[in-house]
């Protein structure tokens, strides 16, 4: 934009001293340079601080999917990128081995049962020992604990959707045989319950961005378009802030002027959770200071829109 009036300037110059309106003289030679400063003072430098704006990244969370017990996969119904509900079947294991340790521990369970009641009898008619009746207990309760342990195996071999989302990268296949290790997932489901949109805003431009203020993001994946939306919350570290436990003595290092992220949230959710996870756009964030310009923004914001149709960067 601000590119665009110097350039507009310089044009009427020229059409100016063309046509003899004025006289080239020095101070319309230095003028070009007087405008450029006060171009940049005041009104470029301004509007980074009252109109911030940087690039917006689509974020979404993705959950490793391990289960929690291991065996050979009998079923897979999910298609991969096919929208999911809470609780859909993603996938199950032979449940076969679970099944008969339940079966085992509720016949041992339902014994011990049996005895407790026997052992129970005698003791109320002085005909046995007290210790008995608790040792048949103890018996009863750990049977009824490993049971609950087998049904909750039994159960997991259903593996089922965590959140509304997708499966992405879809490579599991009836037949596979899958194991209960944090390091062997064997597929990423993408919660689309959340949508996560952040604007890098340089550290310089970001003293006076608050939560709830203005902002408007275009994106590649709809040029054209504005959204309207508020600042939902400005992320109050970066990763070269964060001292982590360590036994070695401080690193030195370059330090740089990485921008802060600032978490947006669009007024229309539907056409926020249409959108692609990793897609990217411009955002724009109005704050209380500078307001004039404000329009300034709001015109090269749209521009950038437009451009998007071409513009694959």
């Amino acid at each position: 934009m601000g590119v665009a009036i110097f350039n507009s300037y310089l044009v009427l110059l020229f059409l100016l001293v063309h046509f003899k309106v004025v006289r080239f003289n020095l101070f319309w030679k230095a003028s070009p340079f007087i405008v450029l400063v006060l171009l940049l003072f005041g009104l470029l430098v301004p509007m980074g601080w009252g109109a911030p704006q940087g690039s917006a990244l689509v974020v979404r969370n993705a959950v490793s999917i391990v289960p929690e017990v291991a065996g050979e996969v009998t079923e897979v119904p999910v298609v991969a990128n096919a929208p999911l509900k809470a609780g859909d079947v993603l996938f199950k294991i032979d449940p076969t081995p679970y099944d008969a340790q339940v079966k085992a521990i509720t016949a041992q369970l339902k014994l011990s049962k049996t005895r407790l009641a026997q052992m129970t009898t005698l003791y109320e008619r002085d005909a046995g020992r007290g210790f008995d009746v608790e040792q048949r207990q103890s018996e009863v309760d750990q049977l009824g604990g490993q049971l609950e342990a087998a049904q909750w195996n039994l159960d997991k071999t259903v593996v089922r959707a965590p959140a509304d989302g997708y499966v992405t990268n879809l490579a599991l296949r009836k037949g596979a045989r899958v194991a209960n290790l944090p390091l062997s997932p064997v597929m990423a489901f993408i919660d689309t319950s959340n949508t996560i949109i952040g604007a890098e805003i340089n550290q310089i431009d970001a003293r006076y961005v608050e939560p709830g203020q203005e902002v408007e993001v275009t994106f590649k994946f709809a040029p054209g378009q504005i959204f309207a939306g508020k600042v939902e919350s400005v992320l109050q570290a970066v990763a070269t802030g964060q001292a982590q436990t360590s036994g070695t003595a401080i690193l030195p290092k370059a330090i740089e002027a990485l921008p802060f992220v600032v978490r947006v949230k669009l007024d229309d959710v539907v056409f926020a959770n249409r959108l692609p996870a990793g897609a990217t756009g411009t955002a724009a964030i109005y704050t209380d200071h500078m307001k004039p310009t404000h329009i300034v923004r709001r015109v090269i914001l749209r521009q950038i829109a437009i451009v998007n149709y071409v513009n694959p960067f």
